[in-house]
């Protein structure tokens, strides 16, 4: 028995049995992965992502996260890029058919996530792998047969597609081929374990269905949470706005983080933070019982995503220009500088709307009036108020701030 096989029969304790099961919603099964840890041979741990955008959030990260835990335990972790099933897309949770993308789309994504995800992980211990790589080699036979191994009645008991066959909306023939392309990405990189969002049960499944036809051992499952988004009620998605994107600037990725609601920001606790269960705990009974101000919690919490991201350092400016600004309502350092000739021109109405402050002029007519709206401290309640010439400091609601010069 190898060194890396003795480490691993080694270090497989009840706590490090506890921290792979962390924030884990099933496995299937548990005793398969005692069964397949006791052998003492690192595991093959697999999760794919689909390129259909270049950003990866927070969202993204608890799967990933979940990787490093096996990846701390000496296991081969396999980031696998769907460049060819991203090209299908996914019709999980999907209404309706999804937009197909071009193979230069996905592949530029791909490029993105690349660098992104060794912020997390440690690339030299990290395989990415493409499934293109051998699903462009499949040929049609081979494509028959793959579609051989299962059944549109068995297809149907998705949920999506269920649903949308009884309402009569379209199902395309190529999106019951991703779930089975998926699965075969198992058969091919002979996973042990797969992971995967609770939205992917179908999908992942199937890969134990195809190992087992295909004559190999099939996979453990484990699905993990989907995050809620900033909003705190849909997932985070970029498509809705509710995200924190793992390359947003410090100060940006602090204050979306203090942004959340403070029952929220457990469910981020959980889900994202290194520290144990037990310190969370103690900290959501201090906060309950009145000893720690949720505040003071989130502030923690923001410190830490920030500084897992951008370093330590970064984590450290974030939050001093986060309460410098907000807590001691102070105006920040770095502010856009814009600026404009009196008249006109120097209008808060006209400022708002070039600079832009406000998606519309309505908009920026509601906010002054509703006394969002203030110059170096004092509220202007009237759009048309018209700034002399000077310099001035235009604050809209809490976050948005300008260096106007009018000349």
């Amino acid at each position: 028995m190898s060194i890396a096989e003795k480490n691993i029969k080694r270090r497989m304790s009840s706590a490090e049995l506890e921290q792979i099961q962390r924030g884990t919603v099933e496995i299937i099964d548990l005793d398969e992965l005692q069964a397949k840890i006791g052998r003492g041979k690192p595991l093959r741990v697999k999760a794919g992502f689909d390129p259909t955008a270049p950003d990866i959030h927070l969202g993204h990260t608890v799967l990933i996260q979940k990787l490093k835990h096996f990846q701390d335990m000496d296991h081969e972790v396999i980031f696998l890029i769907g460049d060819f099933t991203g090209m299908i897309g996914d019709p999980s949770g999907k209404s309706e058919t999804r937009k197909k993308l071009t193979r230069e789309a996905v592949l530029a994504n791909a490029e993105t996530y690349k660098r992104q995800i060794f912020k997390i992980l440690d690339p030299e211990k990290t395989t990415v792998a493409f499934n293109s790589h051998w699903m462009d080699r499949f040929g049609a036979t081979q494509f028959v047969e793959l579609c051989s191994h299962y059944t549109v009645a068995r297809m149907l008991e998705r949920d999506d597609f269920a649903n949308r066959f009884a309402s009569g909306k379209p199902i395309a023939v190529h999106e019951f081929l991703y779930p089975l392309v998926q699965g075969y990405d198992s058969v091919a990189l002979q996973a042990d374990v797969e992971l995967g969002g609770t939205d992917q049960k179908f999908n992942l499944l199937m890969g134990r269905t195809l190992q087992r036809d295909y004559g190999q051992e099939p996979q453990v499952i484990m699905t993990v949470p989907i995050l809620e988004g900033l909003d705190g009620v849909q997932k985070m998605s970029k498509s809705l706005g509710n995200y924190i994107g793992i390359e947003d600037a410090p100060g940006e990725m602090f204050g979306k983080v203090m942004s959340i609601s403070d029952q929220l920001m457990w469910r981020y606790y959980d889900l994202l933070s290194d520290l144990s269960l037990e310190r969370i705990a103690g900290l959501r009974r201090d906060v309950e019982q009145g000893r720690l101000h949720p505040k003071e919690a989130k502030l923690g919490l923001a410190v830490e995503l920030t500084s897992r991201f951008h370093g330590a350092k970064q984590g450290r400016a974030a939050q001093e220009e986060f309460q410098r600004v907000f807590a001691r309502r102070e105006n920040p350092e770095d502010m856009n500088v814009f600026q404009v000739c009196h008249g006109q021109d120097s209008r808060i109405l006209a400022i708002m709307d070039s600079a832009g402050l406000c998606p519309s002029r309505a908009e920026a007519k509601r906010l002054c009036r509703q006394g969002a709206c203030t110059v170096d401290g004092a509220k202007i309640l009237d759009p048309e108020h018209v700034l002399a010439s000077g310099k001035y400091v235009l604050k809209v609601g809490k976050k948005r701030f300008l260096r106007v010069m009018v000349s």
